[in-house]
């Protein structure tokens, strides 16, 4: 069998050949899992140029130095922390054995173990990123795993599909690709464990579909990531940074700032200097290279349809730059959307795209209520310098993770876990706790060589006093 499956018929007996290949290997070392991450880091390095040209074609436009940066670099960077590390994260741990079989002798730890096989649903805005960082921690944790790319990016997913085909033997790593009923039929599938990025209506049906087979999920979904934007925050470097975050891959990331609360009355200014930090990185719009296009048309109907209709309603929109754009291409300006109403699409949808939300406040629990009362997020960015307010928003408010006086820098720590909460996902890959994350943890207990528990009355047929006994241990 071929590591790149061409039907979803393939996939049951691959999984089964999978299944019964890690049964009969036993303990996986963990140079193997070296090995095999290794593979990864070598298909990602002797062919990263194709596949940022592959990248560039399928979205229409973009740059190959940020398709390096983000997927290629983004996923040799948890590939190699991996790599690095699971040597540190294997070893069982001990752990306390209860009185007063702890003074007989009696053992117990904790035992790592591989959970076989895990299937990996892969986005189209981080196409390559979304399947080899999970991947990475799946290989960690001693398993096999199957990748499902998005079909929206088919150009990066056929090639990933063929270099995949050339290296990997089927049992360990396999691909299929296809379109959304092989996406379903993917998530039908009895893995040991299954990932998926993407929106939180989808995931809502991926995790239904995985409850079939009781597979248990790790859900990167998305939602609106909030700012708060505190009044001792220096504005000029909040709305320079904001620029920065927002401009990255034109919004189309899922821990993208989507609405930010600015005190009300430093709202204008925000505007304009988030305007001229913005107009600085992108002063042209039609054929800018460094601006990257809305993936697709019905994605850029999306957007648009948004703008159309908080115009209509009469609300303020500033365009970044201020230039004229070719609206029959798939490249926009960044649309600062004013204080629109509630009911208004973009204000009830995750915007995903080059579009951002200015919001004027005066109360800062107000907004901490308003963000509250919807789903939660999976970033939440804070910028000020007043202690007591950064803690009154961090433990105020219930998000996936967290920047302070920058965004999207969080999700680049290998270090530590990244993952959603709620409607934005469950579950978290990254550093050990993606390790764990695709783990079993298995509690062993070893017994002592004596047991006492006849002589001292514990075994039936139970004396008289027995359960005086046992009451005179209830203790507070």
């Amino acid at each position: 069998m071929r590591a790149h499956l061409q039907s979803i018929d393939q996939l049951p007996p691959l999984l089964a050949a999978q299944r019964l290949a890690f049964d009969q290997q036993g303990p996986v070392s963990a140079e193997l899992r070296r090995e095999r991450i290794q593979a990864v880091i070598d298909l990602l390095v002797d062919h990263h140029q194709a596949l940022t040209e592959a990248m560039d074609a399928d979205f229409g436009g973009r740059h190959p130095g940020f398709g390096l940066m983000n997927d290629v670099l983004g996923s040799l960077a948890s590939l190699k922390h991996a790599r690095d590390h699971l040597g540190e994260w294997m070893p069982n741990e001990p752990r306390q054995v209860f009185s007063p079989y702890d003074q007989m002798g009696a053992e117990a730890w904790v035992q790592y173990q591989p959970k076989g096989s895990v299937g990996i649903i892969g986005t189209w805005n981080a196409p390559l990123f979304t399947l080899l960082s999970p991947l990475a921690c799946a290989f960690a944790a001693g398993n096999r795993a199957v990748l499902k790319p998005s079909e929206i990016v088919p150009r990066t997913a056929a090639l990933l599909a063929q270099l995949i085909d050339q290296r990997f033997d089927p049992l360990e790593l396999a691909i299929i690709t296809g379109g959304v009923e092989v996406g379903q039929a993917f998530a039908s599938q009895p893995f040991n464990h299954l990932v998926f990025t993407g929106s939180t209506e989808v995931g809502r049906d991926i995790m239904r579909r995985a409850a079939e087979h009781l597979v248990p999920v790790t859900l990167e979904l998305g939602g609106k990531s909030p700012v708060v934007i505190g009044a001792s925050a220096d504005i000029g470097e909040a709305a320079r940074r904001l620029a920065i975050a927002k401009g990255i891959n034109a919004g189309q990331i899922c821990i993208s700032p989507d609405r930010v609360f600015v005190p009300a009355a430093q709202c204008e200014e925000f505007v304009r200097q988030f305007s001229a930090a913005f107009s600085g990185l992108y002063p042209s719009v039609a054929d800018n290279p460094d601006l990257v296009s809305i993936v697709n048309q019905r994605h850029l109907q999306r957007l648009d349809g948004y703008l159309a209709e908080v115009r209509e309603l009469g609300v303020e929109v500033v365009q970044c730059p201020d230039v004229a754009f070719d609206a029959q291409q798939r490249k926009r300006p960044m649309s600062l959307v004013i204080n629109p109403p509630l009911s208004s699409g973009i204000m009830r949808e995750e915007i995903f795209g080059p579009a951002l939300v200015v919001l004027g406040y005066s109360d800062i629990r107000h907004v901490l209520e308003e963000i509250n009362q919807g789903e939660r997020p999976l970033a939440l960015y804070y910028f000020g310098s007043d202690q007591a307010e950064q803690d009154q928003v961090l433990g105020h408010t219930l998000s996936g993770g967290v920047s302070i006086n920058d965004a999207l820098m969080h999700a680049a720590m290998e270090t530590a876990p990244f993952g959603g909460v709620g409607a934005s996902g469950m579950g978290r890959y990254h550093g050990r706790e993606g390790f764990l994350e695709f783990s079993h943890v298995r509690t062993v207990y070893k017994a002592a060589a004596a047991d006492p528990r006849a002589e001292w009355g514990m075994l039936p047929p139970y004396h008289a006093g027995f359960t005086g006994v046992m009451q005179s241990q209830i203790t507070r």
